[in-house]
C-alpha cells in the first residue's frame, strides 16, 4: 500500500545519553501549512480505503439510528430549580430544561439553553453549568470545537435573558458561588490570546480568581495561585452551610490532595486554614457535620472510608474501609449516599450521618453516569447505563429509601432497538486481571468469534461495564465485547491504581496482553480476530500493546492516544500526567517511558496489525501531534499489507461536547475498520 508523503526529517536529539531520532517533530505545529496539508491527504486517503468497505454502510446506518434514539441526563435540583439535559434524537447537543417541580420537568419543562444555537456546525457545546444560590443566575461554560477552554456566561433563569457578563480563558472548572450570589469562582489561565483549541504550548499554572457579576473581567480579585508550580490544579466548593469555602489543590492527575478551608464573612474571604497541607493522600470534601468536615479519603485504607475531621486535621472514621472500592461520597438530607465498586459493579447505600443505619438502594446498572444530592434535599438522582442502552435515571428519597424510576424524562421513542446481551465476569488466571465477557444472548458460540477488546489502565479511573455509542451496534453485529480491568485503573483501590503507575506502568500493557492470550486460549477468538480499542491513556495502552505484541491482534485502533512518551510534557496540559507516567526530565523515569513509548517501539520492516488511529485537530488535552508522529512512523515502518489509517476529525477536541452526528460516523468507522479486518459480517450482509 502506498501511503500518502510524510516528510522525514534529519532530526536527533541526545537525550540522557540515548541518540533520539524525530523525524516527524515538523507535525507538531497545527496550524502550519504542511501539518495542515498532511492532515487533508491522509483523510483523503482514509476515506477512499473505508469507502471501499462492505460494512460501512450497515454501521453508518445502525449508528445513526443509535445516536437517534431519544435520551435524557440525570435531573440535578440546585436552589429549588430542577434542570436536565435533553435530546429528542436530531440535536447535535443535548438542551437544557427547568422546572420549579420535578413533576413540571417530567412532563417537559422549560427550555433554558439550547447549545444548538452556539455555533452553526453543533461543535459548540456546554461545558458545565451552575446555579447561583439565590436561584438568578444560571452560569454556564461554553468550550469551542471541542477544545478544553472554557467562556462563562450567564442567564436569569426566570426569563431565560442573557446576562452581560462575560468571563473568557477559564479551564477545568466551574463557576462556584459565593453565598449572596454577588460573586462566583473560576480558574484562570492566562492563553497570550489563542484560545481556539490548537495551541500546544505548556499550560501555565491556573489562577483562582473571584469574579464580580456586572463588573468587567479586568477587575477579577486573585485568591490563590501558585506561580512557581505549573503542575498544581485548583478546585474549590463551598460548604452547604455557607460558612467555608472548601479548596483542593491537586499536583497534576495526582489522587493526593492538600485541603484549604477560608473562611467566608460579610467581609469576604478569609485567610486558609491548612486542615491537610501534603500530597500524600486522597482528600475530598463531601459536606460539613456541625464544626467538623465530613470527608472522602485513602488515608491508611486503599479502598476509601468516609472520616469526620476537625480543622486541626485528625480523623475519625465514620463509614470504616471495606471490600468494596469507594467511588464517591454525596451529603443528603439526611445524612450521607456512598457510591461503591464491588467487582467493578456500583452499588449506591445511604447512611445516617454518623455513618449508622446503612441501606443499600436497589438501582441497576453496569456503570453511574451521575450522581446528585444535597444536603439541602431529600431527593437524590443517580442515572445508570449498561453497555447496550445509556441513561436511565432514579429519584431516591433519603429519608425513606424509596427508589422510583424516571423514564418520562425521555421524550419521544424510535431509533435503535438495542439486543439483549449476557454479562459474564471472568478472570485471566496468571496474573488476575478480571474483565467483562459481553455477547448477543441469541447467538451460540461454538466457534471463535470477532472480538473487540477495550482498555484503559491509568489515573484510577474506574473502567465498568457501561454505555458507549459503538457497544450497541458491535455486538448487534455479532461481534463479541470484552471490557478489562486493569491495573492502573481505580476499580479496586489506590494499591491496585499504584500497581500500574510510574515504575510499575508496565503491568497496565502486560495485563492487557494476558487478557488477549487468555480469550486466544480459551476459544473466545483467535488473535486475527481480535481488535483492541482505547482512548487517550487507553490509546497509549492499544499503543504499546500493538508495538510489543503485533503478531497478538488482528486490528488496531487506538484514540487521541499519548503515543510520543518523551515530550508529552511540553504540550498544553501534559506535565500533569508525570503522576502516572512519570517524568521524561528525571533521567531513571525516562528510561521507563522510553521502553514502552509507543511511537519509538516502532520497528521498521514489522509486521503490525491493521490500524487505524482517529484525533482531532482542536484536541489541546492529548495533541494531535501524537497521533499524527505516531501513524507517520507506522506507515515508514510497516511490511505488511495490512493498513495503516488515521481519521482526524475536524473542529473537534478529545471527546467531550462532540455533536451526535460526528460521533455516529467515528464510531461507524471504526467499527467497519475492525470488522473488515477482524472478518464479523454484519447481519444484513
Amino acid at each position: 500500500m502506498t501511503y500518502p508523503e510524510s516528510r522525514r526529517d534529519d532530526v536527533v536529539e541526545t537525550l540522557h545519553g540515548h541518540q533520539i531520532a524525530d523525524p516527524y517533530r515538523w507535525l507538531e505545529d497545527p496550524d502550519a501549512p504542511d501539518t495542515q496539508d498532511w492532515v487533508r491527504r491522509q483523510n483523503e486517503f482514509t476515506q477512499a480505503e473505508l469507502s471501499s468497505y462492505p460494512e460501512r454502510q450497515w454501521f453508518q446506518t445502525t449508528m445513526s439510528a443509535i445516536l437517534a434514539r431519544p435520551r435524557a441526563g440525570v435531573p440535578v435540583k440546585k436552589a429549588g430549580w430542577y434542570l436536565v439535559g435533553r435530546n429528542d434524537g436530531t440535536q447535535a447537543q443535548d438542551v437544557v430544561y427547568v422546572a420549579e417541580s420535578l413533576d413540571e420537568l417530567l412532563t417537559g419543562g422549560r427550555v433554558l439553553i439550547d447549545p444548538n444555537t452556539l455555533s452553526a456546525d453543533g461543535t459548540d457545546s456546554l461545558g458545565s453549568f451552575t446555579v447561583s444560590p439565590d436561584g438568578k443566575y444560571f452560569a454556564y461554560g461554553v468550550n469551542e470545537s471541542g477544545s478544553d477552554w472554557t467562556t462563562f456566561r450567564l442567564l436569569d433563569i426566570a426569563t431565560g435573558t442573557p446576562v452581560d457578563d462575560v468571563v473568557t480563558e477559564a479551564k477545568f472548572s466551574e463557576a462556584t458561588w459565593l453565598p449572596d450570589s454577588s460573586a462566583y469562582l473560576y480558574l484562570h489561565y492566562p492563553a497570550s490570546g489563542r484560545s481556539e483549541g490548537t495551541e500546544t504550548k505548556t499550560l501555565t499554572g491556573g489562577r483562582l480568581m473571584l469574579h464580580k457579576v456586572g463588573t468587567p473581567q479586568s477587575e477579577d480579585e486573585l485568591v490563590l495561585s501558585f506561580p512557581d508550580q505549573d503542575r498544581y490544579f485548583i478546585t474549590p466548593e463551598v460548604s452547604e452551610d455557607d460558612r467555608y469555602l472548601i479548596v483542593h489543590i491537586n499536583e497534576g492527575t495526582d489522587p493526593g490532595s492538600r485541603l484549604w478551608v477560608f473562611p467566608i464573612t460579610s467581609d469576604g474571604i478569609g485567610e486558609p486554614v491548612k486542615v491537610v497541607d501534603t500530597f500524600a493522600d486522597e482528600i475530598a470534601f463531601v459536606r460539613m457535620s456541625g464544626d467538623q468536615l465530613v470527608l472522602r479519603t485513602d488515608r491508611d485504607a486503599s479502598r476509601g472510608r468516609v472520616v469526620l475531621a476537625s480543622l486541626d486535621g485528625s480523623f475519625v472514621d465514620l463509614i470504616a474501609e471495606g471490600e468494596a472500592t469507594l467511588q464517591a461520597v454525596r451529603g443528603t438530607a439526611a445524612g450521607l449516599a456512598t457510591l461503591t465498586l464491588v467487582d467493578a459493579q456500583p452499588v449506591l447505600t445511604l447512611y445516617a450521618l454518623d455513618g449508622s443505619d446503612a441501606r443499600v438502594i436497589d438501582v441497576p446498572g453496569g456503570g453511574v453516569v451521575e450522581f446528585h444530592a444535597s444536603p439541602e434535599y431529600d431527593e437524590l438522582f443517580v442515572g445508570l447505563s449498561t453497555t447496550t442502552d445509556p441513561t436511565v435515571s432514579y429519584v431516591v428519597s433519603t429519608d425513606a429509601g424509596v427508589v422510583r424510576a424516571l423514564p418520562e424524562l425521555v421524550r419521544g421513542s424510535g431509533g435503535f432497538t438495542s439486543p439483549s446481551v449476557t454479562v459474564t465476569r471472568r478472570v485471566e488466571p496468571g496474573r488476575e486481571v478480571p474483565y467483562f465477557l459481553i455477547t448477543r444472548s441469541d447467538l451460540e458460540f461454538s466457534q471463535p468469534r470477532p472480538t473487540l477488546l477495550y482498555g484503559y489502565g491509568g489515573f484510577r479511573v474506574p473502567i465498568l461495564a457501561d454505555y458507549k455509542p459503538g457497544w450497541p451496534a458491535w455486538l448487534g453485529a455479532g461481534g463479541v465485547l470484552v471490557i478489562a480491568n486493569l491495573r492502573g485503573g481505580g476499580e479496586y483501590g489506590s494499591t491496585w491504581h499504584d500497581a500500574g503507575r510510574l515504575k510499575n506502568k508496565q503491568n497496565v500493557f502486560d495485563d492487557f496482553i494476558a487478557v488477549a492470550e487468555h480469550l486466544r486460549d480459551t476459544g473466545v477468538t483467535t488473535s486475527a480476530q481480535l481488535a483492541i480499542h482505547g482512548r487517550s491513556n487507553g490509546g497509549l495502552l492499544v499503543g504499546a500493546a500493538m508495538t510489543q505484541r503485533p503478531d497478538l491482534f488482528g486490528v488496531a485502533m487506538p484514540g487521541v492516544g499519548v503515543m510520543d512518551m518523551l515530550r508529552f510534557h511540553l504540550f498544553t496540559v501534559g506535565a500533569a500526567w508525570a503522576s502516572d507516567f512519570g517524568h521524561p526530565d528525571d533521567s531513571e523515569q525516562f528510561e521507563d517511558l522510553l521502553a514502552y513509548s509507543p511511537l519509538h517501539r516502532l520497528r521498521d520492516g514489522m509486521s503490525y496489525p491493521a490500524t487505524l488511529v482517529v484525533t482531532g485537530d482542536h484536541d489541546d488535552r492529548v495533541v494531535p501531534l501524537h497521533s499524527h508522529k505516531f501513524i507517520a512512523e507506522l506507515q515508514h515502518a510497516q511490511s505488511s499489507s495490512a493498513p495503516v489509517l488515521t481519521r482526524v476529525e475536524v473542529n473537534t477536541g478529545h471527546g467531550f461536547g462532540k455533536p451526535a452526528a460526528m460521533v455516529a460516523s467515528e464510531w461507524a468507522d471504526l467499527l467497519a475498520f475492525a470488522a473488515h479486518h477482524v472478518g464479523l459480517v454484519p447481519p444484513e450482509q
